[in-house]
């Protein structure tokens, strides 16, 4: 059995509140309180801090398939970053093009979704991406 890697990110008992209310943009909380609450619906989880910068919605032991290295991380969570939101959603992206096509503006990574703000985005299609990580998983 691989040994599980101790990572610098970790849950956390930091207050979500309190981490939204650090921003200064309105605009910027209400779309986190957004993604808060489609995370929240599709995961039947409560939000935590992960780190001091990262909210995510349950626990997940992930294993490297290259290397046989364990991770405890989340199933699915944000990161709202100043330039843009970082949705690690845990998903081969590729394998949902159509939806992609159809979500609106957004950039893509490994694993990760990529968002400005949510008015460039469809939620329904957002929130379809959402469930699809989840029961991927």
């Amino acid at each position: 059995m691989a040994k599980v890697a101790e990572i610098k990110t970790k849950e956390n008992d930091l207050s979500v509140d309190a981490f939204i209310d650090s921003f200064d943009n309105e605009q910027k909380r209400d779309d986190i309180r957004t993604i808060i609450e489609l995370m929240q619906n599709a995961s039947g989880e409560q939000p935590k801090m992960w780190g001091a910068k990262m909210i995510g919605f349950g626990n997940k032991r992930y294993k490297s398939p290259a290397s046989g290295r364990e991770v405890d991380w989340f199933k699915i969570g944000f990161s709202p970053r100043k330039a843009d939101f970082s949705l690690h959603l845990v998903l081969t992206l590729q394998k949902h093009e159509a939806q992609l096509k159809s979500l609106g503006k957004h950039k893509t990574g490994v694993g990760c979704l990529y968002i400005n703000k949510l008015n460039d985005v469809d939620l329904k299609v957002l929130a379809d991406l959402i469930n699809v990580a989840l029961k991927e998983k």
